[in-house]
């Protein structure tokens, strides 16, 4: 079976498949989310995009996505929409107080004010410029990225890199591949479309059809 499936996959199966599973996102109101990962490019990332992903991916460290994306306006503002390191840090006492009266999860709040020091302390210019040398590497360094969290702030900024989380994890298995970057190359290969995005798009549709590992086991 997994000799059949690495065969169809080394020929034009994966690329069919995943151009159905974008068609499916597409159709679905996700058009939009493949739009912006395909459009987002690291060298225009400035320093409130930067501090606002950041929040995000560690707000959504082992969390249901629908919850964070309902609860962030809220954490926005009491971050004041990530107007700047310097401000945060200035205010923290502030924005930690009215930040987990909307998420009760400290260890989280206290990792975002944790980054936005160390920008402000650094230098947004100076950070960067360590991100753009390191990658993923550095980001791993900042407090609640781990194996995949820093792949998701990676692809957020604009790093054409995939995330391995358990669903690419899944997939890649099931098509064959040793690995989510090795498929997501592949597909890569024959349509063009980013890797980060080919990512997204897997991702998404593993969120929206839960038999989505059948779905590219049988193709």
């Amino acid at each position: 079976m997994v000799k059949d499936l690495r065969t169809r996959s080394e020929g034009n199966g994966i690329v069919e498949v995943y151009l159905q599973a974008k068609e499916y996102v597409v159709k679905k109101g996700f058009g939009e989310e493949i739009d912006w990962q395909e459009s987002i490019r690291f060298s225009k990332i400035e320093e409130l995009d930067f501090l606002r992903e950041c929040a995000w991916v560690v707000l959504s460290s082992g969390m249901s996505e629908a919850v964070i994306r309902r609860k962030f306006p809220s954490i926005s503002e009491a971050f004041h929409f990530w107007r700047s390191a310097a401000y945060i840090t200035e205010n923290a006492d502030n924005c930690r107080k009215k930040a987990l009266g909307v998420f009760g999860h400290r260890g989280k709040i206290e990792a975002i004010i944790s980054i936005a020091q160390r920008i402000f302390t650094q230098g947004f210019n100076i950070f960067k410029g360590y991100i753009k040398r390191d990658g993923v590497r550095f980001i791993r360094s900042l407090p609640f990225m781990g194996p995949a969290t820093s792949y998701h702030l990676a692809k957020n900024i604009g790093l054409d890199v995939v995330k391995p989380d358990r669903h690419l994890l899944r997939v890649a298995s099931v098509t064959g591949f040793d690995s989510p970057e090795t498929l997501c190359e592949r597909i890569a290969e024959a349509v063009g479309d980013r890797i980060s995005v080919i990512d997204l798009v897997i991702w998404r549709f593993a969120t929206l059809n839960r038999n989505y590992v059948e779905f590219f086991a049988q193709q």
